[in-house]
């Protein structure tokens, strides 16, 4: 992948709400400052979190700041299913890749994009949104492209924390972009319940700077000939969809919110996301490089 194709439909596949912004955020973002259309299928409302239970009903909370968030980040179409959150690998990854496969149609996608397998934390539920994705892509022979995080950040952070992320060595990385994250702080305002109160994150952030890295799950049928429909899979669940005019982190764990906060100057442009806020063609893309193979 040589740089952010403009035409090419991008649908995002998700467990939760907040991992659009938290993960894929600056992914998205990047792809709609390019004039790359851009969907978010999110397969639970994240009903479980033990983050932001004191502010009501995080069913409903959560669904509306995913609206809000993807509005942020340019997202021109989101889909919110209703499966149990914290319980996504129970369920059948033949019908989850039925979902997708719908969302791709509508969107007519052309690249999925997820979370790296192993769901970046550890988190089953991230894992099982990436294996329902990749199993559409190989049968509609789609690429599918991964938000990883880098060897030194997870390690930093499993060190800090006592999380378990999982990172990637240079040679398993496959392309990066120098991110500006703007529009990503601004959508990561919208999550508030999840956002404060979340050391991780911001740490994570920190650590990370301007650059994001990605892997390529699936290489096949990486142009526009690819066919973005397949078999009916079942998809008889009841969903609610939202969708927006405007509209990429994974939720992270909840443990040790006390720890030490290092990361102020993150915060404050989170707090200041929408005196920040650009439109996404005027955002410096930076450069997307590969690995030397």
């Amino acid at each position: 992948m040589n740089s952010l194709q403009k035409a090419s439909p991008v649908l995002a596949v998700c467990a939760h709400p907040d991992d659009e912004s938290f993960g894929l955020g600056a992914a998205l973002a990047a792809f709609a400052a390019r004039g790359t259309p851009t969907a978010v299928l999110c397969l639970t409302h994240g009903a479980a979190s033990a983050l932001g239970t004191s502010r009501g009903d995080l069913h409903q909370i959560r669904a509306a700041e995913l609206a809000s968030a993807a509005a942020e980040l340019g997202v021109g179409d989101i889909e919110l299913l209703d499966y149990p959150d914290g319980a996504l690998a129970h369920e059948s990854a033949e019908r989850l890749s039925g979902h997708v496969q719908q969302a791709a149609a509508r969107a007519n996608a052309s690249l999925l994009l997820v979370f790296d397998e192993g769901g970046i934390t550890g988190h089953l539920d991230h894992q099982q949104a990436t294996r329902a994705a990749s199993l559409f892509a190989r049968r509609a022979r789609l690429p599918v492209l991964a938000w990883a995080v880098e060897q030194r950040v997870a390690a930093t952070l499993n060190s800090e924390f006592g999380t378990s992320f999982i990172g990637r060595t240079a040679d398993q990385i496959d392309c990066s972009i120098e991110a500006d994250r703007r529009l990503q702080l601004s959508a990561i305002t919208c999550h508030a319940s999840q956002a404060q109160d979340n050391p991780v994150l911001w740490r994570r952030l920190e650590l990370q700077g301007n650059r994001e890295v990605f892997r390529w799950l699936n290489r096949v049928g990486r142009t526009r000939e690819a066919p973005a429909g397949a078999a009916p899979a079942g998809t008889d669940r009841q969903i609610s969809r939202n969708r927006v005019a405007r509209v990429g982190l994974g939720r992270e764990p909840d443990r040790n919110r006390d720890h030490p906060g290092r990361h102020d100057r993150l915060r404050r442009q989170w707090r200041c996301g929408a005196a920040m806020r650009t439109e996404p063609d005027h955002l410096a893309l930076g450069r997307l490089s590969r690995r030397s193979s």
